[in-house]
């Protein structure tokens, strides 16, 4: 017999599935929203990670675009799944200064405590008494 069984495939290690799912990050990190919602509506798990534990959300929250991450969001992602550093997208979004993704993960139910550093930690650190208002207030 030549070649793996299927019991012994591993989908994870399949080049094709490590190409799209890298194609699938890249979606993330620039916003394209429709694209990745189709991905994600045609069976891409929405938590998936990359290889930094960098979820499809963490991506698109820290490189600012709100549209994907409320896709995102809205298809059931975790707005707190912390990457392998145990940052979380709230805090990757602060530590951007991105407001209006700060205010959609909170409106999704985002902890603002969450993660290391917090996104309350990280307002902290940046100064950001504005961003601290949202937090008490959403709290």
């Amino acid at each position: 017999m030549t070649g793996p069984t299927p019991e012994s495939t591993e989908p994870a290690h399949d080049p094709e599935v490590l190409q799209l799912a890298a194609k699938v990050f890249d979606l993330a990190r620039h916003g394209d929203t429709a694209t990745l919602a189709a991905y994600v509506d045609a069976g891409v798990p929405v938590n998936l990670t990359n290889d930094r534990g960098d979820s499809l959300v963490m991506l698109a929250a820290y490189h600012g675009h709100p549209d994907a991450v409320t896709a995102l969001l809205d298809r059931g992602a975790d707005p707190d799944r912390t990457n392998d550093r145990g940052q979380t997208p709230l805090a990757g979004a602060v530590f951007k200064g991105e407001e209006e993704v700060v205010r959609i993960l909170l409106a999704h139910g985002a902890d603002p405590s969450a993660g290391t550093p917090s996104a309350v930690e990280a307002a902290q650190v940046f100064g950001r008494q504005d961003l601290m208002e949202l937090f008490r207030g959403n709290g």
